[in-house]
């Protein structure tokens, strides 16, 4: 496992020591998860094309389609209810997934540098997970969260805060702050994160701060995700929701 991490996206392959290309194949498949994702330039591009089909769409109360990829994973064997981020009751393990622990640290600066394209009925989020291989460390970090039908007029509403889920050990803490941002230009989403405190930047201006934060390992998680049923009436063409990153970096305390 990588301990700290500084990834700049040479060449034109995806380290798979880090990072692992599907969205919790565990309640579906890898086949079914499959990240729409190229590397070039120094860059990692993920986004959804109009043809790629939805995630989970039997299982999933709304509708949704998603390109993203963690830096952890892992599931227990098909038939039991062992895996990360359950979002219905009652869910199986379809698919075993072996335990894969590319980047998963506790504690520290963790930071991703990206630009974004989002419809109206599409989001782009940079969140960290907790791994769950004990079920009580679930709580996520949300460092940058934002849907398309926030975005006017040069702000846009990013969602930061911590969501418990499962985790007894803090309480539910999540907002949106509206912010003076392009989308479309690079901008530095980040969280320092120690024993209880999480401060959020964007570009190193503080944005929110919180006396709590979870006391466990987290998986790194980047990605866009569509809404088919929240499309416009009057809508022609299926848009193409776009996460471009620059950098990732992750370092524990000093």
């Amino acid at each position: 496992m990588r301990e700290v991490l500084d990834e700049r996206f040479p060449g034109r392959a995806l380290d798979r020591d880090v990072w692992f290309p599907y969205y919790l194949p565990h309640w579906s498949s890898r086949a079914a998860s499959a990240a729409t994702y190229e590397v070039r330039d120094g860059e990692l591009r993920l986004w959804i094309p109009p043809e790629q089909p939805l995630w989970c769409p039997d299982l999933h109360e709304e509708p949704m389609r998603v390109s993203c990829l963690q830096t952890g994973n892992w599931s227990g064997p098909v038939g039991s209810t062992r895996g990360p981020q359950p979002f219905a009751d009652g869910l199986v393990v379809l698919e075993e997934q072996p335990a894969f622990w590319g980047h998963t640290p506790r504690y520290g600066r963790i930071e991703a540098t990206v630009r974004a394209t989002v419809p109206a009925r599409s989001m782009a989020a940079f969140w960290l997970s907790g791994t769950e291989e004990v079920r009580e460390h679930s709580a996520e970090i949300c460092v940058a969260e934002v849907f398309g039908d926030t975005v006017r007029d040069g702000t846009a509403d990013v969602g930061v805060g911590l969501h418990k889920f499962g985790n007894p050990d803090v309480s539910e803490d999540f907002t949106t702050v509206r912010l003076p941002l392009d989308l479309g230009r690079d901008h530095t989403y980040a969280v320092d994160w120690a024993p209880g405190s999480l401060v959020f930047t964007v570009d190193g201006q503080v944005v929110r701060r919180l006396d709590q934060a979870p006391d466990h390992p987290v998986q790194l998680m980047l990605g866009v995700f569509d809404f088919p049923a929240r499309a416009a009436a009057d809508e022609t063409e299926v848009p193409v929701p776009e996460l471009v990153v620059s950098s990732v970096r992750s370092r524990p305390p000093a």
